[in-house]
């Protein structure tokens, strides 16, 4: 082959044509697929939207309470013709003042009460997603790592708690416990009232989690990171916390926006079944269990708190399903 034929063939080759004209292509993290993935998706950021809002209406209804710009807990006689009267205007009394009506018979205002209702339950919610997290992730770290008696006995015990019927639990159990909390830590009603449904919804809620956990660490403790650190010498404490805890942070998520909905509303349920928070410290239970006696006469007073429950337990659902969706490594290829 000629000289002029060779330079002919290397201009014309499409190889190094393309690895000329070739653009580094930026790999991304994990965290930047997900992210993108939940940009994309509008539904789900609009629910995390509702529920960033609903949190910071949580967490700042006790300061504005302490300064006054709401009380929950101020009888307004003039706003409904007198103590035990309907509100004074249409549709609850609703107005500029007070934009989701006054509450029948003592004229407190609505918004105030659903805004402080909503603290309680987050609150509780939070903090027993909080005990079923640490404890799931825990026992599920150290029965899918170390097998044999130690994952037979875990086994068991998740068993035996799941056998349980929580619900019932807390219903059979809430006047004993309730009681000996106050003369234990010397509370009143109503904190006492947050720990107990907190401790047992904690307590009976790491099962499921714990679970899941050991399911996903059965398959990584296979993995060749966590085989290499073994044979480095690193002890149970590295491998459980060091090299497995950081590759679960997905599943602890999605677990945990997807059972906040539930525990408000387990708490709501109880508040309206009579064995949760008690009048007249607000909670979304008990407001709407005195405002179905108002169903006919006061739609609104059910209307307002009911609306305002079903949105927060909505925005949760959609943004822990968003967020199941957007951590999924398969879900590019669907």
């Amino acid at each position: 082959m000629s000289a002029d034929t060779a330079r002919a063939a290397e201009a014309s080759d499409p190889v190094a044509d393309a690895r000329d004209g070739a653009v580094a292509i930026a790999g991304r993290t994990p965290w930047q697929i997900v992210r993108t993935r939940l940009v994309r998706d509008k539904v789900t950021m609009v629910a995390f939207g509702v529920a960033v809002l609903f949190v910071l209406l949580a967490l700042t209804a006790p300061l504005m309470t302490r300064f006054g710009i709401i009380n929950p807990y101020l009888n307004n006689s003039d706003l409904v013709g007198g103590l035990g009267s309907l509100p004074i205007g249409d549709f609850g009394g609703v107005s500029w003042e007070h934009p989701m009506g006054v509450e029948p018979g003592t004229g407190r205002d609505l918004l105030s009460r659903v805004l402080s209702g909503l603290t309680v339950s987050l609150v509780v919610a939070t903090s027993a997603v909080a005990i079923s997290v640490v404890l799931g992730t825990i026992i599920g770290i150290v029965s899918g790592t170390a097998g044999g008696k130690v994952d037979w006995f875990f086994s068991r015990l998740i068993d035996f708690v799941l056998s349980f019927p929580q619900t019932l639990m807390l219903i059979a159990l809430s006047t004993i416990t309730i009681d000996l909390l106050q003369s234990a830590l010397g509370v009143g009603r109503t904190p006492a009232s947050m720990l107990f449904m907190i401790a047992v919804m904690g307590f009976f809620g790491w099962p499921y989690f714990a679970r899941i956990i050991r399911g996903q660490v059965l398959s990584l403790k296979e993995r060749e990171f966590v085989e290499a650190a073994r044979s480095l010498g690193a002890g149970r404490g590295r491998i459980y916390f060091k090299e497995l805890l950081p590759h679960l942070w997905a599943p602890i998520l999605v677990y945990m926006t997807l059972v906040m909905p539930q525990n408000i509303a387990t708490e709501a349920a109880l508040g309206f079944l009579g064995v949760g928070i008690q009048a007249p410290t607000p909670s979304f239970g008990s407001i709407l269990n005195d405002s179905v006696h108002y169903a006919t006469s006061d739609p609104a007073y059910f209307i307002f708190p009911g609306l305002t429950l079903f949105l927060v337990v909505l925005a949760f659902n959609l943004l822990g399903d968003g967020l199941r969706d957007a951590l999924d490594p398969k879900a590019d290829r669907q």
